[in-house]
């Protein structure tokens, strides 16, 4: 059978509690105040770095190489022209014989490549498809969206052996239906009427299609111990259950006061928060929302314990988090505000012919491993580092991306430009061999130490605007 192998989360450290959004911009919007707080990513990550992060912590523990499909799905992709999975496919370190695909224009993308994924693995044409949700959508100073819209990923492993969570049936809806849209001029997301959204949207086609999905299978909804979908709306979410016949200890929190309405990957975090929680036996309904719904249905298998241990998971990152104090430096992360860079803060030029040849060393963290004494460095060596050792040319590929550290050295730079100052940077020993030296970030200068272990996380290095490049590489972060 077709279903999940492995599952994968990543929330920025990063929280804001709404009520320092309200009381900075709620002048111009007195009727919002929405309770609790929303994820915040980071000044250097944007839809493409979370998406690698999820992916990677999702592939923990399985051989990269089995890997034959990767589908990214979200509504803000860094780039229109030039294909985002496989940016996130080269940062894996996945094969390029592989078929990658972009899925976007709408927030219930993430379940359309599910589908897409389980109908290929159904048909025989690929093993196991990696899927990466992921968005940061952005709401206009002052506004509702605003305070609603958080930033998160996940991923899921489709495939048909050792699954956790077999696919059992799946029913979908289509319309367009005009809630929240976006132009390729616009910076940000509008919306219409908030009682539009609720009733007629939320409201009616989250029925529909789970209504949909117990017809085609005579299902009934006390067949399902969790049922999980998006729904901004505390009414509409509780008319929802009630309108299906739901009792209320099925229905999975949406997490919305934790981490803020995230996207495509919003569904995905509901369902792998139901994951953490199954036993083998459990029916799982899943419903997505975005111009129609696509509603999903699982069984747990015996194998959820296994991945219980090998991931950490939403509950793990919800809790560990950092808090922005102040509106004015979400403003900055968030790049709302014109702020002085400075000399040292020109955007660089990026060399789109090096990048090419040395995409595996810079996307991809690959080094090498000396095959005489089995030493490894970074980046790739043709002599081998190791004074005992001194072999030439003998090296194999070495991935770094996957390899937890500890700091050697590390400096708070004042001088150099950050949006969060000051820059710190330092040498990082890997687990195992190998010295390099990294920027750190998702920390404050206080809380490092000499000695503390660290772990990979693929990042936005800088922005050139004037040329629309992103470049990207890895950072150190402290272990959550």
């Amino acid at each position: 059978m077709v279903g999940i192998v492995s599952y994968g989360a990543y929330i920025p450290s990063y929280r804001i509690d709404r009520m320092n959004i309200y009381m900075a911009m709620g002048w111009l919007n007195p009727a919002s105040m929405l309770p609790g707080e929303k994820a915040v990513a980071n000044y250097d990550e944007d839809s493409i770095t979370m998406a690698v992060n999820a992916g990677a912590e999702c592939l923990t523990g399985f051989r990269r190489d089995t890997v034959d499909g990767l589908y990214f799905a979200t509504t803000t992709p860094p780039f229109i022209e030039r294909q985002n999975s496989s940016i996130i496919s080269t940062a894996l370190n996945l094969s390029p014989n592989i078929k990658t695909g972009d899925f976007t224009n709408s927030i219930k993308a993430g379940t359309s490549a599910l589908i897409s994924a389980y109908d290929s693995i159904e048909a025989g044409t690929s093993d196991n498809i990696l899927i990466c949700t992921s968005d940061c959508r952005l709401g206009k100073p002052g506004g509702y969206l605003e305070e609603m819209y958080g930033d998160s990923a996940a991923s899921l492993l489709i495939g048909k052996n050792n699954e956790i969570a077999e696919i059992k049936g799946s029913f979908s809806i289509s319309y367009d239906f005009v809630d929240h849209w976006r132009t390729k001029k616009d910076e940000y997301n509008r919306s219409w009427e908030d009682r539009w959204i609720r009733d007629e949207g939320y409201g009616r086609f989250i029925i529909e299609s789970i209504s949909g999905l117990l017809r085609k299978y005579d299902l009934k909804p006390d067949d399902f111990s969790k049922v999980c979908y998006p729904c901004i709306y505390e009414r509409a979410h509780a008319f929802i259950c009630t309108k299906m016949g739901f009792r209320l200890e099925q229905i999975q929190e949406p997490l919305f006061t934790n981490i803020g309405n995230t996207g495509t990957s919003y569904p995905f975090l509901i369902l792998i928060s139901a994951l953490e929680e199954a036993k083998p036996g459990d029916r799982i309904l899943l419903a997505s929302y975005g111009n129609g719904s696509d509603a999903v249905y699982f069984e747990v298998t015996d194998g959820i314990e296994d991945a219980k241990g090998r991931v950490k998971g939403v509950k793990n990152m919800i809790e560990s988090k950092q808090m922005i104090d102040t509106y004015e430096k979400y403003a900055v992360f968030k790049n709302l505000l014109d702020i002085d860079k400075g000399g040292r803060g020109e955007e660089a030029f990026t060399s789109l012919s090096t990048l090419w040849r040395e995409r595996k060393t810079v996307l991809g963290l690959v080094g090498s491993k000396c095959r005489e004494c089995g030493t490894p460095q970074y980046p790739p060596q043709r002599i081998c580092v190791n004074p005992d050792c001194g072999a030439i040319d003998d090296m194999e590929e070495y991935p770094f991306s996957d390899k937890k550290g500890t700091i050697f050295t590390y400096t708070g730079d004042n001088l150099a430009f950050s949006p969060n100052p000051p820059a710190i940077y330092g040498l990082v020993d890997f687990d195992g061999g190998g010295r390099y030296l990294f920027d750190f970030t998702d920390c404050e200068l206080d809380s490092l130490k000499v000695g503390m272990p660290v772990k990979m996380s693929f990042r936005r290095k800088y922005a050139d605007e004037n040329r629309g490049i992103y470049g990207y590489f890895w950072k150190a972060v402290p272990i959550r």
